[in-house]
């Protein structure tokens, strides 16, 4: 077989980014509800990591941004009239209209979940898109999500697309932020779903914040995405660790290939994970490596606040592995510290990269939440769209989109403003043809 590759779609950041604390259960989110955000620069900040990355040789692409305001749901919601006077009307609803312009998809963790060909029965890629329904504001992405990944994601032959799962609270699913696979890209793999709840209760839960992701809906994707059941594990995350600002598993937890590197206190049973996740990853003759952090060198309080485990893991051609952090990991001494010892003696691990990504860090989302990891053959790679690939060449185009486009300022005032509509819809009409994307937003259909 050839030799497989993983390639990062991040999200791009939307024009509409701003601060509203939508996200109950993201401390970050919450803590700068209401601050000033600067739209421009967290689109050029996301941008610059993604030719970095690039650069250093890691295949990276992009998703772009979805419309917002989302129209559409305000009109579902009986506002009428022109697009002004429904924004003009919705904006006696500050938090409402917040929602329905939230740019939240940038952080296309949440976009979908991916099974790589690898690992299944037929041999394509599988998608399904994330219901995202625990928030209103991310409930609304999914149409567009679907229609993007079908775009990029096109030939029958090699890619599988189904649709986001019912969205009821039995079936809520938060994409790949909370599943993860272990094993080497071009061979079957072990995947990892992470939930944190049973839907139809009688098991732990968090008491502070919602735990968003379920079993029933994990163990749903499994059967769509026609994975062996010896080939997934299904565990719990740690209540605890949700009730404390976990409100994803990849706020605690990263994966690449052989290596698990994650919290003590991640999982219900970690020592039982990490047990089964080797006893399986033996059964394919595949080599298993977990690096746990313990809780007396990172408390989980400075993984949330530094997003230490929300980096990106990265394979290098000569065998070891790029951890990619926020800058903020770099500013807690205690984190940093770690950091340096396990680069110096992990072996795989040994090159420690930090990425300046505030504004998404203010709103909530690391270097993790930002990219959506997919598993692609030499045959799969060529045939996703090409326009979506990053190069020299599409980073200056994007840049110098971001700069025409984009505000470098932004709160919640601004959102009834119909001129910013204008303004975002003229930026996604021209993006969709810098992409060749075709008409993927409300506005064009």
């Amino acid at each position: 077989m050839k030799r497989s590759m993983e390639v990062n779609f991040d999200g791009l950041v939307g024009p509409t980014h701003h601060y509203a604390g939508l996200s109950f259960g993201n401390e970050a989110s919450t803590r700068h509800r209401n601050h000033d955000a600067n739209p421009r620069l967290a689109a050029q900040q996301g941008l610059l990591k993604m030719k970095s990355l690039s650069d250093a040789g890691f295949p990276q692409a992009v998703l772009p941004p979805h419309e917002r305001p989302h129209l559409p749901a305000l009109r579902q919601l009986g506002f009428s009239g022109t697009d002004g006077q429904i924004l003009a009307a919705a904006a006696r609803y500050p938090q409402l209209l917040s929602a329905v312009s939230s740019a939240s998809a940038m952080w296309v963790a949440n976009a979908a979940t991916v099974s790589p060909s690898a690992d299944s029965a037929d041999g394509r890629v599988h998608f399904t898109v994330a219901n995202l329904n625990n928030k209103f504001h991310r409930a609304l992405e999914a149409k567009t999500t679907g229609a993007v990944l079908a775009a990029i994601f096109a030939d029958g032959r090699y890619f599988q697309h189904h649709p986001p799962l019912p969205s009821v609270a039995l079936l809520g699913d938060e994409g790949a932020a909370n599943h993860s696979r272990l094993g080497r890209y071009d061979e079957p793999g072990i995947q990892l779903f992470v939930y944190g709840k049973d839907g139809y209760g009688g098991g732990a839960e968090p008491g502070r914040y919602p735990a968003r992701q379920t079993r029933e809906a994990s163990e749903a994707i499994i059967r769509l995405h026609q994975l062996a059941p010896e080939r997934t594990l299904l565990v719990q995350q740690n209540p605890a660790v949700i009730d404390e600002g976990v409100f994803h598993n990849d706020v605690i937890a990263v994966s690449n290939e052989q290596v698990l590197f994650y919290h003590q206190h991640a999982f219900m049973d970690g020592v039982s994970v990490r047990d089964r996740l080797r006893r399986r990853l033996a059964l394919l003759q595949q080599d298993f490596l977990p690096v746990e952090v313990p809780a007396d060198r990172v408390s989980v309080a400075d993984a949330v606040q530094t997003y230490l485990f929300n980096s990106q893991l990265l394979s290098r051609q000569d065998g070891h592995m790029t951890l990619v952090v926020p800058e903020e990991a770099r500013r807690d001494a205690g984190v940093w510290r770690y950091l340096a010892e396990l680069a110096a003696e992990n072996g795989v691990i040994d090159d420690i990269r930090v990425v300046d990504l505030r504004e998404s860090m203010r709103n909530g989302g690391g270097p993790a939440c930002l990219r959506l990891r997919i598993i692609l053959t030499q045959d799969e790679y060529r045939a996703v769209n090409p326009r979506v690939l990053m190069t020299e060449y599409l980073f200056l185009q994007l840049s110098q989109w971001v700069d025409r486009h984009y505000r470098d300022r932004l709160n919640q005032q601004d959102l009834a403003d119909p001129a910013l509509l204008n303004e975002v819809r003229t930026a996604l009409d021209e993006l969709t043809q810098l992409l060749d994307l075709g008409s993927v937003y409300p506005f064009q259909q």
